[in-house]
């Protein structure tokens, strides 16, 4: 009897269909909009977002389309976040010089009236120009997606190229022809 009970909830289980992850439209606050827009400031995405919020990615694209300062919120967000990361790619790009602050130890030294050498030291802080140089790999990214036809590493000739028939004059040097006629 045991083994009938388990046979029938093996083929009830069986003819169930699997069940569907929902997408949960939960309820949307008006404070979502502002947090948005903070954690699309720190790099979120839309599945980042989901997570923090306990919806699914979908809810946060049904709240962006169906909330207008939900999604311009997100979109303000993703966009000021770009941009910082954008001028912070191009200043890797340039050589540049930047002004840091540096202790440095002073060292003082002189003698007493009893003639005995006297050591004072006081550390200053000094601003430093310093010389930094441009990144490659960032100048070679900048110059690749800004523009690919000129910067690919894939360069390809295009089918119309004209064929020109060239003469080179090397001067008044060594004619390899008539070297081999007289050999």
């Amino acid at each position: 009897m045991q083994e009938t009970e388990a046979q029938n909830s093996a083929s009830v289980s069986a003819a169930t269909p699997a069940k569907r992850k929902k997408t949960n439209n939960g309820p949307y606050k008006d404070e979502y909009a502002l947090q948005a827009y903070k954690l699309c400031l720190l790099g979120a995405i839309d599945r980042d977002l989901g997570s923090f919020f306990g919806v699914t990615r979908e809810t946060i694209i049904h709240w962006k389309s169906n909330q207008p300062d939900f999604g311009e919120a997100v979109s303000r967000g993703k966009r000021a976040a770009d941009m910082e990361v954008a001028e912070s790619l191009y200043r890797a790009t340039i050589d540049r010089v930047i002004t840091t602050k540096q202790a440095i130890k002073c060292k003082e030294v002189y003698y007493d009236e009893n003639g005995k050498r006297v050591e004072k030291e006081r550390v200053e802080i000094v601003e430093v120009e310093k010389h930094v140089p441009a990144c490659f790999r960032s100048q070679q990214f900048w110059l690749r997606n800004r523009n690919p036809k000129l910067w690919s590493l894939k360069h390809e000739e295009p089918d119309d190229y004209p064929v020109r028939n060239l003469t080179l004059n090397l001067g008044y040097g060594h004619n390899p022809e008539d070297d081999e006629t007289t050999a």
